[in-house]
């Protein structure tokens, strides 16, 4: 198995005993990127000579024997919605496009104390609004499985340049699956953390009691290490839960027998793909096989979650993006004309279809006369939709499907379907709404090769168990350590 084909964990293993060195990490991701990039087009930006000259600071602490990071030396590709000081970001989006951030995102300054080599910015969805990556504004992202297919969004660069062997770890967000989705259909693991659990500082907001940041691996242990770097108390973000963060990657060798998996059956309703059920039910069997035993429960008012996501959410965008009127920020037409005009024109150049769809039906459902009627009901069933979840949690220790209803579609084939593009989030907008955490790990292949996800879902803050119960499936399976040839 060649550099690139490697886990985070065995890139530190390598380092640790001489085997390699980050400089040579380093470069043979930033070779893969030139070599594979034209055809996957995971990446909206990559200073090769930044990284490298990070890879070699990294060199230098270990030489002189200084204390490392516990991600020294490992490339990381970083969604371009996070801000990164000196680096362009832009949203996928012409509004912000030449945008440098003069400050760092939380997370993107822990990553540089656990001394990561920060490989590039990826593309996605313009702001994070997208289930496959076709809404940037700049070129559509490819499934490293199948460059004809859609890698998922909105963090479809993200999850890309992981399973495509650019970069072994990379940052994702998530505000209605856009971690879980597209790792999922790029065979990969992505984890959606307890809302609050990981700091926003810095990420650029599209729905504020939504956004989540997470990782995209290839194992659940690189996860868990992922994870204890990201995790923890930011006073920066007024969202941000002042809890312990658990030594993730200690415990995740521990067995799942007597564990309650609690199986809705509002999951595998009518919709869902017959080889994603068939594989989600047959990773279920594994576990009854490893002595977990599986329940069933009832979320009954899930069907009813993608109606509230698509009120609340875009409500939430209609506000954030706001800012963004040619005046304070953002893109401005070169048109002369009044102060409306200009917002009006700066706004329809900079934004795309979407985005713009979005604005519109949260503006709407925002407005007088209306928010009663939408808004305030869809919080209504938002708080319906947590409490499911609670009652199931009461009942069992996880609960498990399928994180997408289908494997990765052809580019374009939803292009012209809103709703039919909606529908690739029905499993996971409840996480979302509920504020839980849940992950989504390879769990098969359809017929045509395409990779099938299993998510896992768990209390708010028990990520420690998640992973575990995760990790416990991976080790009995294969599906992890495959690589698509791109």
């Amino acid at each position: 198995m060649s550099l690139i084909e490697k886990t985070a964990a065995e890139l530190l293993t390598l380092q640790a005993g001489g085997q390699a060195s980050a400089s040579e990490i380093t470069d043979a991701f930033l070779a893969a990127i030139r070599d594979r990039d034209p055809k996957v087009h995971a990446f909206q930006h990559v200073d090769e000579a930044d990284a490298k000259a990070q890879a070699a600071a990294v060199d230098a602490k270990r030489k002189s024997g200084a204390k490392l990071g516990p991600l020294a030396g490992v490339p990381v590709a970083v969604k371009d919605v996070l801000c990164t000081k000196g680096t362009p970001t832009t949203c996928s989006s012409k509004i912000l496009q030449g945008f440098v951030p003069p400050y760092d995102a939380t997370v993107v300054e822990r990553l540089r104390a656990a001394d990561a080599v920060l490989i590039g910015k990826t593309n996605m969805d313009e702001f994070a609004m997208g289930s496959s990556t076709e809404n940037s504004a700049y070129f559509t992202t490819r499934n490293p499985w199948d460059t004809d297919c859609i890698p998922g969004g909105s963090s479809g660069g993200s999850a890309a340049a992981v399973a495509a062997c650019e970069a072994p770890l990379s940052l994702g967000t998530d505000t209605g699956g856009s971690i879980r989705q597209p790792a999922a259909v790029c065979g990969i693991v992505g984890i959606k953390p307890t809302y609050g659990r990981v700091s926003r500082y810095g990420l650029i907001a599209f729905a504020s009691s939504l956004d989540q940041v997470g990782p995209f691996t290839h194992d659940v242990t690189d996860c868990a290490l992922m994870m204890e770097v990201l995790a923890g108390h930011d006073p920066r973000d007024s969202t941000s839960v002042n809890e312990p963060v658990p030594a993730y990657t200690q415990s995740l060798n521990t067995p799942v027998k007597g564990l309650k998996i609690g199986v809705p059956k509002e999951f595998f309703s009518e919709g869902i793909d017959p080889e994603v059920e068939a594989a989600v039910r047959t990773a279920l069997k594994e576990y009854e096989k490893q002595g977990a035993k599986l329940i069933d429960v009832s979320l009954p008012h899930s069907p009813y979650a993608l109606a509230a996501y698509y009120i609340v959410a875009p409500a939430e965008a209609s506000s954030n993006l706001a800012r963004y009127d040619g005046m304070h920020y953002g893109h401005r037409t070169k048109q002369k004309a009044d102060l409306i005009a200009t917002y009006a024109k700066s706004r329809s150049e900079g934004f795309g279809k979407e985005v713009q769809r979005r604005i519109l039906i949260g503006t709407y459902v925002l407005s007088s006369g209306y928010a009663n009627k939408y808004y305030v009901k869809a919080l209504k069933v938002r708080r319906l939709v947590k409490q499911d979840y609670d009652d199931a949690f009461k009942q069992c220790d996880v609960v498990m499907g399928p994180t997408t209803p289908t494997a990765a579609f052809k580019i374009g084939s939803k292009s012209d379907d809103p709703l039919a593009m909606y529908l690739s989030d029905i499993y996971t907008v409840s996480c979302n709404l509920a504020g839980i955490p849940g992950i989504s790990i390879p769990c098969g292949f359809t017929k045509a090769g395409l990779p099938i996800g299993l998510q896992l879902l768990s209390p708010p803050f028990d990520e420690e168990k998640m992973l575990r119960v995760a990790r416990m499936y991976e080790s009995a399976t294969d599906w992890h350590t495959r690589r698509p040839t791109v």
